[in-house]
């Protein structure tokens, strides 16, 4: 008996620092199995172009986000018709380029996937090209999806979107919670010593 939850794959297709981790958080409380980065699938994707895994790992899941489904957007659409697309974004691209900007001083100096996606291990020198590359994947998905509201949504947590966007966009019922807010950079732990090489090196443009 196929699990209904497969029915329908939900695809958020916002670049990383947009409130991705907060959309898999809703993701499970609605009850999907959800996935999210995955640098060896970005990896087939940049590379190679292969598609293998993607599909089985698509088999297995109902929701996914982060790396490196914003990149695939059009094929998904191909491969899977009928599916929903998420794009998730900050209220402009300064505030996204200052997010992305600290999460790389909390993150592994090299185990990341920026260098793969944006060219850089970090953003900090090439703040401008960071900005263009969001607002061009931006808008390159609204027009994509122009005029197909049934298959595509766009969700800023920051301006106030929340469990009643989400849910009518779903057709779920709006769980009587609190959105779940997750991956706050206030919230992360940071020690000391990783967060001033990181700074270190991010001057170095490494």
């Amino acid at each position: 008996m196929n699990d209904e939850r497969n029915s329908v794959k939900i695809f958020g297709i916002g670049l990383n620092k947009t409130g991705t981790s907060t959309l898999r958080h809703c993701g499970n409380i609605l009850g999907y199995r959800c996935i999210g980065c995955n640098k060896k699938l970005l990896k087939d994707v940049i590379a190679k172009r292969d598609f293998t895994h993607i599909k089985e790992t698509v088999s297995r899941y109902d929701l996914f986000e982060d790396w490196p489904w914003p990149l695939i957007y059009k094929e998904l659409d191909v491969m899977y018709p009928g599916s929903k697309f998420i794009l998730t974004v900050r209220r402009n691209e300064t505030v996204w380029l200052d997010s992305l900007m600290r999460h790389s001083m909390r993150s592994h100096p090299t185990h990341h996937c920026r260098k793969l996606v944006f060219g850089h291990n970090f953003p900090q020198r090439w703040g401008r090209e960071h900005m263009d590359f969001y607002v061009r994947h931006n808008n390159e998905v609204r027009a994509y999806f122009s005029g197909r509201d049934s298959d595509f949504r766009e969700i800023c947590w920051e301006n106030g979107d929340g469990w009643e966007k989400l849910c009518e966009f779903l057709g779920k019922d709006v769980p009587d919670i609190p959105l779940p807010h997750a991956n706050k950079g206030a919230e992360c732990s940071v020690r000391k010593g990783r967060y001033l090489m990181n700074k270190f090196l991010s001057y170095l443009g490494i």
